[in-house]
């Protein structure tokens, strides 16, 4: 752990100067500048001081809980095929069943069409990218084409079908895939 930087990135989060930080901890600004820089350390007694005037506690400050992704490449992606249904879908947020919403990157081939799904309490919107889809829903069919969105509460049952092929970005939620 980088001490002087975190101590640093709060002292800037509290919109605090390190002369104002020095101030309220009884210690000179130059001190401050050397700890953030990592040229000295502080005693525990003095880190305890200088924590207290930043609003935290140790276990807060020294808590290293990871930092959750948020940019997903391809590398990322769950893939699966399904060749009877002649569609693949590409969780593109991995781990998105965790979410209130699931996107996934949907490739329909000629004739591909999705899995039937039985009504669930939740909404589905998605977006067109290549190609043209018909969206199923109960018994009426919508046409949505490359540039169009969609949008419908989950209430009836509903897929997806492509007589040409198509790729699209689906969201649900909540998850339902």
């Amino acid at each position: 752990m980088d001490i002087g930087l975190k101590l640093k990135e709060l002292r800037v989060l509290k919109g605090l100067t390190q002369e104002e930080l020095a101030d309220r901890s009884e210690l000179s600004k130059g001190f401050i500048s050397q700890l953030e820089r990592n040229l000295t350390s502080p005693s525990i007694t003095t880190l305890m001081d200088i924590l207290q005037c930043l609003g935290t506690s140790p276990g807060e400050f020294f808590n290293e809980t990871p930092e959750e992704q948020v940019v997903f490449s391809k590398a990322d992606y769950f893939e699966k095929y399904d060749a009877e249904l002649k569609n693949e879908i590409k969780w593109i947020i991995p781990n998105a069943q965790k979410n209130v919403m699931e996107p996934i990157l949907l490739t329909l081939e000629a004739g591909g069409e999705t899995y039937p799904d039985n009504p669930h309490e939740g909404e589905e919107f998605g977006y067109v990218l290549q190609g043209s889809i018909s969206i199923h829903i109960g018994s009426k069919t919508y046409k949505a084409r490359k540039g169009e969105s969609f949008y419908f509460v989950s209430d009836k049952k509903h897929y997806l079908t492509s007589k040409n092929g198509a790729v699209l970005i689906w969201v649900s939620s909540p998850p339902s895939f």
